[in-house]
Formats: structure tokens, C-alpha cells, sequence
């Protein structure tokens, strides 16, 4: 305890960490009020279907990601999403689109046009979106509308609304990263997450302690078995594989520098947080088709409106290892690595400079991806195995699954970055032995 409270000191007496943790508080802060705002011309109290549609599903991951401002019927209801949709459309472009790949290797002036790309069809998206959320919204919540309301004009002036207030949020997370504590984007994502934890955790207690189910005992062991898979989340963001590098010696007039040996290490999660976000935000796609109509049809694709059904997960687990081998293959360039190291008189031990390097850096990179994005799958689908047991569906999506991964990646980010603003300034780190890793190469690229 005197060692938080130490750090919690240190961590005020630096003016420019202080500045930027009060702008990001700030900043969630006007997130989280915005969630509130109902859009004009719609009685709040008269939204208990809407409630009830969200409550499960897939629709209840998304109102989760958006912090309740789904089934609020927010100026926040479509959330950062569709921003990431978007990102995912352009990333994909980079790898079959000659223009695109062209912009990749412009440097910094390729990946803004990129990132304008990526804000344009975010518009796209939007336009497309906001419509059928509130082609549902009058499904669902029909009384709630004012019987008096001009339909047409509500639906152009809601959609230029939710719209807007989807790139407002957009705009505040790269505040975040710009002028506060950093991964702006990623963050938005956590307070939302983090917004619905307390409530999904009172129904939890509140449903063992009055249907009989297990009772407190019943309660403290899902307590557990959810410390266990955060403490399982946490070893796979960190897990690494150090591969040895050698740098030749070099003699300079009398004296003989160099020839120490050193370690890169290799991620087992080089992809980070990103593969699980991308086939979430994929497996949304069956919502626009089918949930926003009100119409659930049948058969197979009505199964994928179902988070806890076989085919969803399967699917699921599918993307995520897909996304995780797409995502580490653009990250981790086995080329570059190679030429830096050939340029600093560098090698692996037992291998040729070159191409001999480059494939064996891309041959353990394969390796240790593979049980990486199964233990990743296995991960993002473990909500399905708690709703199995009984745990409701509020409290089953920490259990795993992508909210967990989200906050477990966000947390240590945010965590290594403030360690990194203590030990500039010859400061402890916030642990007493070894340092947080984090994750380089996070969402704070968006």
C-alpha cells in the first residue's frame, strides 16, 4: 500500500504525465455523457424493448463496446465501430491494391492519406448504418418516438447526427493519443467495457443469491475461474521468444569493441489486441443484414445473430486466427529485421546472413503464432463456455472473449506508459521487480 501511494505521488509531482492522465479523464469523461444524450425527439423512459433487444445477442456485445449508448438511443449509439470497419477495409486494400501498397511505403505522408481514406469510408459506413439503426429503433421502440414526429426529417437529421457523433468519438480518442495518456481509440473501447462491468457483476450476484443456482459459494467461484483467464490473458499479451543475436567484433587501432550477444524477442502475440477486434467487428455484419429489420429469419444465418451458437464461434475462432497471421505478417517484417541486423554487423548464431536469416526469423514467427492464435480463439470464445454454466450473458462476455482481451491489452499499454514517464524522470516503476511490457505496436496507431 505505501508503495502505491508513493507512486501515485510521483506520478502528480510530473507536470506533463499529470497534464495528460487529467485531459484523458476529461475526455471519457464527455464520452460517458455523451452516451446519455437521447436523440431529439425520443422519450427515454418509453425505450424498455429497445433495452430488452440488446440484452443479448450480438447486439448486447455492441451495446457493450458502446457503453450502453446502443440501447440508449444516444447520439453515441453507433460508437467507433464503423471506424473500425473501416480499418479494416483499408488495411486489406494495402495487400491487394497496388495503390494502396504504394502508399504503405510512402512513410508518413502514405499513411495519412491512408488514415483520410480510412476516414471517408468511415463516413460510408455510417451513412449506411445509422439509417437502419433507426429503421430498428421504430421496430422496437416505436412508442417511444413523438406520435407527432415527421418521420422523413427525423430520419436525415438522426442519421447526420449519429454520424456526426460517431466521428466526434473518433476525434476525441486521437485526443487521447495526441494530448493524453495515449491509444485514444483503444481506450474509448475500454471505458465503455469498463462502464457496464459493476452492473453486469451486482446481476450476477443478485441472480445466484435469488434463484437458487449456487448461491454466494456458486459466485465466488466464477470470481475465480474469471482471475484465472485474466491472469491466462496476461501471459499471452506478454509471452515472448527471444532469439539470440551475435555482433561481430570490431578493432579499432589497439582495442577490440563489440561482440556482445543480445536478444530479440519474438511475440507470441505480435498481433496484439487487433485480430480479435477485426472478426468481432466481422461477425457484426450478419446485425445489419438481420437484426436491424426486426426479422431473425432462420436456419443458418440466424445462428450467427447467436454468440453462443456452434457455428458463430467456430467462425469466430476461424477469423481470429486468420486475422492473427495477417495482422503479425504485416507487423513483424523478417526482411527488415534481417537487413538491420546485417547492417550492424549483427547474425543469429548458425545462420548465414541475408535470406537464410529472414526465412528463420519468418519460419519461428510462424511457429510460435500458431498455438498463439489457438490460445487466442480459445480465449474470445470462452463467454460461450460460461453461458453454458448458467453465468448470464451481461457478466459471461468477461469471461474471455474480446472485452476481456481489449482491457487486459489497453490496461498494460496504458500501465507501461506511465511506468515509461516514471523512469524517464529517474523514478521507481510501478513494480518492484522487472518492468510492465505492454504491447508495441498497439491500436495507438489509430
Amino acid at each position: 500500500m505505501r508503495k502505491v501511494i508513493e507512486t501515485l505521488k510521483n506520478i502528480w509531482k510530473i507536470d506533463d504525465l499529470r497534464q495528460r492522465i487529467l485531459i484523458t479523464i476529461l475526455f471519457c469523461a464527455i464520452y460517458r455523457l455523451g452516451s446519455f444524450v437521447v436523440l431529439p425527439g425520443i422519450n427515454p423512459t418509453m425505450l424498455t424493448q429497445l433495452h430488452k433487444q440488446t440484452s443479448e445477442g450480438l447486439l448486447a456485445l455492441l451495446n457493450m463496446f458502446s457503453g450502453g449508448a446502443f440501447s440508449n438511443a444516444s447520439i453515441f449509439a453507433l460508437g467507433i465501430m464503423p471506424y473500425i470497419s473501416a480499418s479494416i477495409v483499408i488495411q486489406l486494400l494495402g495487400i491487394a491494391v497496388p495503390y494502396f501498397q504504394k502508399l504503405q511505403r510512402e512513410g508518413e505522408s502514405g499513411q495519412r492519406k491512408m488514415n483520410q481514406y480510412t476516414r471517408y469510408l468511415t463516413i460510408a459506413i455510417l451513412l449506411v448504418q445509422a439509417p437502419s439503426y433507426l429503421l430498428n429503433l421504430r421496430y422496437q421502440a416505436g412508442p417511444s418516438l413523438n406520435p407527432a414526429l415527421n418521420w422523413t426529417l427525423f430520419m436525415t437529421t438522426s442519421s447526420i447526427i449519429l454520424a456526426a457523433g460517431s466521428m466526434f468519438i473518433l476525434w476525441l480518442g486521437e485526443r487521447i493519443t495526441d494530448k493524453g495518456i495515449g491509444n485514444g481509440v483503444s481506450f474509448i473501447i475500454l471505458i465503455g467495457i469498463i462502464a457496464r462491468l459493476p452492473q453486469s457483476l451486482f446481476q450476477e450476484l443478485v441472480s445466484r443469491m435469488t434463484d437458487k443456482t449456487g448461491g454466494l459459494v456458486m459466485f465466488l467461484f466464477e470470481i475465480v475461474v474469471l482471475l484465472l483467464v485474466i491472469a491466462a490473458s496476461i501471459l499471452l499479451v506478454e509471452g515472448t521468444r527471444k532469439v539470440p543475436v551475435q555482433y561481430a567484433k570490431r578493432i579499432v587501432g589497439n582495442k577490440q569493441f563489440g561482440g556482445a550477444r543480445q536478444y530479440i524477442p519474438l511475440k507470441v502475440y505480435a498481433a496484439n489486441v487487433m485480430p480479435i477486434i477485426f472478426a468481432q467487428a466481422i461477425m457484426f455484419i450478419p446485425i445489419s443484414f438481420i437484426g436491424y429489420t426486426g426479422n431473425k429469419g432462420g436456419g443458418l444465418m440466424a445462428k450467427f445473430t447467436d454468440h453462443t451458437s456452434f457455428p458463430y464461434n467456430l467462425v469466430f475462432a476461424v477469423l481470429i486466427i486468420l486475422f492473427t497471421y495477417f495482422y503479425t505478417a504485416i507487423t513483424i517484417n523478417p526482411t527488415q529485421m534481417s537487413e538491420d541486423m546485417k547492417r550492424n554487423n549483427g547474425f543469429i548464431p548458425g545462420i548465414k546472413p541475408g535470406k537464410s536469416t529472414a526465412d528463420y526469423i519468418d519460419t519461428i514467427m510462424t511457429r510460435i503464432t500458431l498455438p498463439g492464435s489457438f490460445f487466442l480463439a480459445f480465449i474470445a470464445i470462452m463467454p460461450a463456455f460460461a453461458g453454458i454454466f448458467g453465468v448470464k450473458q451481461s457478466f459471461a462476455q468477461f469471461f474471455g472473449g474480446t472485452s476481456l482481451l481489449i482491457v487486459v491489452g489497453v490496461v498494460l499499454d496504458t500501465l507501461q506508459q506511465i511506468e515509461s514517464h516514471l523512469l524517464m524522470r529517474h523514478y521507481d516503476g510501478l513494480l518492484k521487480s522487472g518492468r510492465i511490457k505492454g504491447r508495441a505496436g498497439s491500436m495507438s496507431a489509430y
